[in-house]
């Protein structure tokens, strides 16, 4: 539960932490930390399995740029025909990648 809130949500591990004290847990910042690392790749497997799937004939790449908890980062999107989703990745930007951005 901790950990899908880290990931879900816009939260610190110190928040994280404040939200389980209230629902009477005693866990640390830094043992979230740990959980997520371990866990957070097996939670992105189950929900890739159970919600992607099988692109239609034609899809195009979509690529934008964003901020994530404060750093820029490339997001890369495949989308159908009709407008799904189908798979995502992102990438922090390289310094000078970030100028070039924002200095056209």
């Amino acid at each position: 539960m901790l950990v899908r809130w880290y990931l879900a949500y816009s939260l610190s591990y110190r928040d994280i932490e404040e939200l389980a004290k209230e629902r009477g847990l005693s866990v640390d910042h830094s043992t979230v930390n740990r959980w997520v690392i371990r866990y957070a790749p097996q939670l992105e497997e189950q929900f890739r399995k159970k919600y992607k799937h099988d692109v239609n004939g034609s899809w195009h790449m979509d690529e934008t740029y964003l901020k994530i908890k404060g750093k820029d980062v490339y997001l890369y999107r495949a989308i159908d025909k009709i407008g799904n989703t189908v798979d995502f990745r992102h990438r922090q930007l390289v310094r000078s990648e970030s100028k070039f951005l924002f200095h056209k």
